[in-house]
């Protein structure tokens, strides 16, 4: 699947799942090229009267919804009935997401949300996660989670910002590091290890959190329940 294939692909499941959202409801918008894709479907069905309101997982996430002229509100003021989000790797209903740096605020929404529709492209999907785990920790944490996670069998690296010099600071205004642990045949058990550490704010690991997945290919999109 080349590039244009994959974003044809990605298109087709995030409006899929955006065809789904029903009126009156509150949506957690994710992070990420596949879920943008749901979030402007969305815009366009508000545009035509649909009325809802979104929870934005990401400051990327706010900026295209505001763009899409989709209202905003907060966990604060209200309920996710449902969430739509997408994966760097899924098996089944076990994902591995932060490749956008926004996985904290993503786990939070998604986990409130009565249901998460995963959105993807079929790159994504695999038999065993082995993706590298991205971990945002506390800056003054960073040496002692990398050393934990050494002992847990991963290869921790600090993420480097593209286009500053120095590390990618999140939206919450802490450090990522990536983590490659190789296939992950108990992804639940590494999980509660990696939330154990001290200093870990939150890891990539959504273990059983989707409800529904719509993988898009340049022709069609299938949906399943894991």
């Amino acid at each position: 699947m080349n590039q244009s294939e994959r974003e044809e692909a990605k298109r087709r499941a995030g409006e899929s799942a955006a065809a789904e959202v029903e009126d009156g409801t509150v949506v957690g918008l994710g992070s990420g090229s596949t879920a943008a894709h749901a979030i402007r479907a969305l815009g366009r069905e508000v545009d035509g009267g649909l009325d809802i309101e979104g929870i934005p997982t990401s400051f990327q996430a706010r900026e295209i919804a505001i763009d899409a002229g989709i209202p905003l509100t907060t966990l604060d003021e209200t309920a996710v009935d449902v969430a739509i989000d997408g994966a760097d790797q899924f098996d089944g209903a076990d994902l591995v997401k932060g490749g956008g740096g926004a996985h904290a605020r993503e786990k939070i929404v998604d986990a409130a949300a009565d249901r998460l529709l995963v959105v993807a492209d079929p790159t994504k999907e695999v038999d065993v996660l082995d993706y590298p785990v991205p971990i945002e920790v506390l800056p003054d944490a960073r040496t002692t989670v990398a050393d934990a996670v050494r002992r847990l069998g991963g290869q921790p690296e600090l993420r480097r910002a593209d286009r500053k010099s120095g590390p990618v600071v999140s939206d919450n205004g802490n450090l990522i590091l990536d983590c490659d642990f190789g296939a992950m045949p108990d992804p639940a058990g590494l999980a509660a290890d990696l939330s154990a550490l001290p200093g870990v704010v939150e890891h990539g690991l959504f273990v059983d959190f989707a409800d529904e997945v719509h993988v898009g290919t340049e022709t069609d999109v299938t949906v399943f329940e894991p």
